[in-house]
């Protein structure tokens, strides 16, 4: 099996983000609708335009109460807090925000925070994410 790099998932990562970018002479030439996408917080969607959703019970999958029972014990050894989980999601942008499941913020948020306050690199961050996808293959 190749080793899958970290930078390599950033790449991708990336490739998520729209890369739309205008220039505007004067922030009094931001039409309305973008004025509007800018001053929107990602997490605040109440009285946005939405279709109805099918509400079901949906368990909790084991990589979810892994994810959790992570990000918890991150915050119990002082690594981060709920304020900087919430930062990081709102950080991701709509399209990834949106785009990944919920306690996929979460640690994608733990991730980025872990490496800006250089707890680890991101090679060690590879590193281990081969260690683990190798040992789940082994099952």
């Amino acid at each position: 099996m190749s080793k899958v790099r970290y930078e390599s998932v950033m790449t991708a990562d990336r490739n998520l983000v729209p890369a739309e970018h205008e220039e505007f002479d004067s922030p009094y030439t931001i039409p309305n609708d973008r004025y509007a996408a800018l001053t929107t917080i990602l997490h605040d969607v109440g009285g946005e335009p939405d279709y109805p959703q099918a509400l079901y019970g949906k368990g909790e999958e084991e990589w979810e109460m892994n994810t959790y029972l992570t990000c918890e014990c991150l915050a119990w050894r002082g690594a981060w807090n709920a304020e900087m989980r919430r930062r990081a999601e709102n950080d991701l942008g709509k399209t990834q925000y949106y785009g990944f499941p919920y306690y996929g913020r979460w640690i994608t948020g733990a991730a980025r925070v872990l490496v800006h306050k250089g707890l680890i690199t991101t090679d060690e961050l590879g590193d281990k994410i081969d260690e683990i996808r190798a040992r789940l293959e082994k099952k």
